[in-house]
């Protein structure tokens, strides 16, 4: 299936299209300016940039959680599997195959891992035998979260929280999975763990993602496509592999430069001579 998509995602069939789309809050404060991207069916793609690039905002847009927060879609156009969903409600959304995995992962701290997982099938109505036969099935994907289904989500790891999260998602039978910073606050080795997890669940269950991350490397090697996110506009976009290769990319992204170390004058200067926003 990932073979499929590792180019343009237009090249495949578009899940999610999101079309020139402008965010305001509090009737005022414009956030997100013109930001377009695509999802291809069966792709993984990175929504890349610094803290406070727009990269939750961008999520919480497709997935219709910015009223909560006192912003709108002001102009332009979400699309999901064909259809405009920038008006729906996001329960309608989950129940059409997109549910996101908030930043921070907000799991219901007092109730035991299996009660969260099951809080995320609540959209459906194919009866209690399949709910259970995905529990399971959620349960051989991460090990861990079967050794603690008794235990309080309160009282788990970061990591086992974010592992509880993404499954509750999955229990919705989702065909995308908006994902916001999932390496935030975890060792190395969990995150590592949890985009495998991703990995796998994207070849073994063609589900979709968009995931938004700091963490530009670990994004990059995963994903099969990127978009990068700089105060509010899409500055660049291309392959994984040709975004991990670019020069502009690799030293304010990925830490690495070649030759001698930039000044901080230098690196304002080179920042200001940046082409990206054109």
């Amino acid at each position: 299936m990932t073979s499929a998509v590792q180019m343009n995602p237009q090249a495949a069939e578009t899940v999610l299209a999101v079309n020139n789309i402008e965010v305001v809050y509090d009737h005022v404060i414009l956030v997100l300016k013109g930001v377009s991207l695509t999802v291809p069916q069966g792709g993984i793609v990175a929504l890349l940039g610094a803290n406070g690039a727009g990269k939750t905002t961008t999520l919480k847009a497709i997935s219709n959680l910015l009223h909560a927060e006192r912003g709108e879609v002001t102009k332009g156009s979400i699309e999901f599997k064909g259809e405009r969903v920038d008006k729906l409600s996001p329960n309608e959304l989950v129940r059409r195959g997109c549910i996101q995995v908030l930043e921070g992962r907000h799991c219901f701290g007092h109730l035991t891992i299996e009660e969260n997982l099951l809080t995320g099938a609540f959209t459906r109505k194919d009866g209690n035998a399949a709910i259970r036969r995905d529990l399971e099935a959620i349960y051989e994907y991460f090990p861990r979260l079967k050794q603690r289904r008794g235990s309080m989500a309160g009282y788990t790891s970061g990591g086992e929280q974010q592992m509880c999260a993404i499954g509750r998602a999955m229990m919705s039978r989702p065909s995308m999975i908006l994902l916001d910073e999932p390496s935030m606050g975890l060792a190395p080795q969990i995150v590592e763990e949890i985009f495998e997890i991703v990995r796998i669940l994207n070849s073994s269950e063609g589900v979709s993602f968009l995931l938004a991350e700091q963490n530009t490397n670990m994004a990059l090697k995963y994903a099969t496509y990127g978009y990068i996110l700089e105060t509010g506009r899409v500055v660049m976009d291309g392959p994984a592999q040709a975004l991990r290769e670019n020069e502009d990319v690799k030293e304010f992204y990925l830490g690495v430069s070649e030759g001698d170390r930039k000044s901080f004058r230098a690196v304002k200067s080179y920042k200001r001579r940046k082409r990206w926003l054109a």
